[in-house]
């Protein structure tokens, strides 16, 4: 009978603890996901024709997306290795090949987008909110938008600019 007790009490023990350590878990993976985003949107160079995305697996941070630069996909694996808690950075962020065709179409489909009037204010501050991504003539829109409307005007816009072969929307509605 005592050794069920001690049993069931150890048991008890154990289980609460791993709850703790879960919760605990939770905190620290949110923490990390916080300065994870925090670090890669700071990036000096990372620029409305870059995407990045990024998961947290524990204290493994695995990177993916597009940029223009080289460097920038080796400046988001050193700042993300710096954080506290991050073990292992997996760099799978893809490198798009230099072509003036695609820079080009980068330069127009800036302008078709950010130029029309109902999605100006996407082009406010810093970093703005919806990404170009051209990779040998397919057309990537990646973000964030307020609403369907803008979503759809993006599409159309980026779709009317000559030279693309495909354009896939990916922006996200987000309700404020």
């Amino acid at each position: 009978m005592k050794r069920r007790i001690v049993s069931a009490a150890l048991s008890m023990v154990l289980a609460a603890s791993l709850s703790f350590a879960q919760q605990a878990g939770d905190k620290s993976n949110q923490r990390i996901q916080k300065e994870v985003r925090h670090e890669l949107i700071m990036l000096p160079y990372l620029g409305v024709f870059d995407n990045l995305a990024y998961r947290v697996d524990g204290s493994t941070v695995t990177l993916m997306g597009q940029v223009t630069r080289p460097t920038l996909k080796s400046d988001a694996e050193r700042v993300v290795k710096g954080i506290e808690g991050v073990d292992k950075v997996d760099n799978q962020i893809e490198v798009l090949p230099p072509s003036s065709m695609d820079d080009q179409l980068r330069r127009r489909l800036y302008r078709a987008i950010y130029g029309y009037p109902s999605l100006q204010k996407y082009a406010l501050g810093v970093q703005q909110p919806i990404r170009i991504i051209v990779k040998s003539g397919r057309v990537t829109l990646e973000g964030v938008v307020d609403n369907e409307a803008d979503k759809n005007a993006a599409g159309i816009r980026a779709n009317g600019v000559p030279g693309i072969f495909s354009v896939t929307n990916n922006l996200q509605v987000v309700k404020s």
